[in-house]
């Protein structure tokens, strides 16, 4: 697996490379954001393996991967949420035109207003349910100290969620890229659930 990508997970850059990555997905969900993470959690568990000989010994540390994910996820959450929240006439035109856009304010206002925030945590795992959840916060004029909170919370679980992904996959069924496939199908599998709940008329 890592003859091909072994000179990127080794390098220092991929911790720059996976948070620039994590940060942008916010506007551009289409970025391969939980494919690089697991990779590079992949990675690590060949590290752990090392003494064989056969694999890398520069590998990303699990713990540095995960700080560098959900702190570049916070940050992300915080600007789009800024930029909503600024927005002017035609952003504030293209989101009431959303109806996406418009559920979600309604529903994640309610959210925080009851002093829960699950709708955050959920949203951060399904397909661009934080950028929906973000904006809305914004675009709603929610208060910061209302969904910083939940969006640390919420950055911390799915990078933690991705890394343990990968590092397990990695340890259980080899660093191959049959252990990278499985690791990203439970991280998609985690999304589509977690759309489908949001879904839901009481979520």
């Amino acid at each position: 697996m890592f003859e091909s990508v072994g000179p990127l997970v080794s390098s220092p850059w991929i911790y720059a490379l996976v948070a620039l990555s994590v940060l942008l997905d916010v506007f551009l969900p289409m970025l391969p954001s939980g494919v690089l993470v697991i990779t590079a959690a992949t990675a690590a568990a060949a590290g752990s393996k090392a003494a064989t000989g056969h694999v890398p010994h520069d590998v990303p540390d699990i713990l540095l991967l995960t700080l560098c994910a959900a702190t570049a996820s916070v940050l992300g959450d915080l600007v789009a949420f800024r930029l909503a929240w600024v927005g002017g006439a035609r952003l504030d035109r293209a989101l009431a035109r959303s109806r996406k856009l418009a559920t979600a304010q309604e529903r994640l206002g309610a959210a925080l207003a009851r002093g829960g925030g699950a709708l955050v945590v959920l949203a951060r795992f399904a397909p661009a349910g934080r950028s929906l959840v973000s904006l809305g916060a914004g675009a709603a004029h929610r208060r910061v100290r209302e969904f910083l909170p939940w969006s640390a919370l919420a950055g911390l679980s799915w990078a933690a969620y991705s890394v343990a992904l990968g590092y397990f996959g990695g340890q259980w069924l080899g660093t191959t890229w049959v252990a990278t496939a499985v690791s990203l199908a439970a991280l998609f599998g985690a999304g589509a659930g977690a759309a489908y709940v949001m879904r839901r008329p009481g979520a």
